[in-house]
């Protein structure tokens, strides 16, 4: 049995070497190593240059290895690389919808309208400016209240950071004492990181399998399903009281838009656009700004 076992394992072996070299013919790829799970190594570029193609799993990778590579590639033909590989992950945090997973068509529209609706806001009743001077005030009230103990700046930062994105995007703060806000930013954190842990890594190899598993990953989807729900709600109190002549932030912008485009068939704005891209920037926008800050801080 154990001898029968050995054999075909290393015909499956041998059969997955085959269908990538298949590939690799296929596509005309650039050369890399063989090999079904490869973990990344730099010293393959001496082997096989500055460009080469590996196999993570399932997924077939094209790695670029050094500035000139990356400079050629990003800025020399940045037209030619603007697209985003599928992360599964991303994708099914966001279930395909929004800015940071989109390509094409839908990454255009979504990208040009959140460009020029972030530029331009401010003619309504706050500016950014103002509302920046207003939750820094209430910062640093907030501060006061430790009474020169020591404490940790990235949770507050996060906060403040945090309630500047919700002013741009739902036109309101929150306060420091708002439980449900305050645990929306404990968990964040946990969600940025994940993609790059190695769970995450091997979520997005061999999706198929872990989302029949149990573990940590599933907690990680349950924060993401209350990060969606928190602003489903803000999404939805927006929608009750949307007045078209007056917006309080890119989230009536975009409802407004949904409505003007209601009847094109090819426009990208719609509610699960809307839900995921508001995601994307709340997310993203706080943890990366406030670990900045902090990083500063600690500096």
């Amino acid at each position: 049995m154990e001898f029968s076992a050995t054999v075909i394992l290393a015909g499956l072996i041998l059969a997955l070497l085959w269908l990538f070299s298949v590939k690799r013919r296929k596509y005309r790829l650039p050369p890399g190593p063989p090999g079904f799970f490869i973990l990344l190594n730099c010293s393959f570029s001496e082997t096989y240059g500055p460009v080469m193609t590996l196999y993570m799993g399932w997924q077939r990778t094209v790695v670029l290895v050094g500035y000139d590579a990356v400079k050629d590639a990003l800025v020399d033909q940045a037209d030619d690389f603007t697209g985003r590989m599928p992360v599964p992950f991303l994708f099914k945090a966001t279930n395909g919808y929004g800015l940071v997973i989109s390509n094409g068509k839908r990454w255009s529209q979504l990208r040009r309208f959140t460009l020029t609706t972030l530029r331009d806001f401010g003619m309504g009743r706050k500016g950014m400016e103002e509302w920046i001077q207003e939750v820094s005030q209430h910062l640093r009230v907030h501060i006061r209240t430790f009474k020169g103990k020591p404490f940790d700046p990235q949770f507050v930062l996060s906060s403040t950071i945090s309630n500047v994105i919700c002013c741009l995007f739902f036109g309101e703060r929150f306060s420091f004492e708002d439980k449900q806000f305050l645990h929306l930013l404990t968990i964040m954190p946990k969600v940025t990181r994940f993609n790059s842990s190695p769970l995450g890594q091997m979520y997005n190899i061999f999706p198929w399998i872990m989302d029949h598993l149990p573990g940590y990953h599933q907690t990680i989807f349950g924060h993401v399903k209350e990060a969606r729900d928190f602003i489903k709600r803000e999404i939805q109190e927006h929608k009750e009281t949307l007045d078209p002549s007056s917006h309080r932030g890119y989230t009536d912008c975009f409802l407004i838009r949904i409505n003007q485009e209601k009847d094109n068939p090819s426009s990208e704005f719609n509610y699960d656009n809307l839900v995921s891209t508001v995601l994307n920037l709340f997310v993203a926008g706080t943890e990366t700004t406030s670990y900045t800050l902090s990083s500063h801080c600690a500096d």
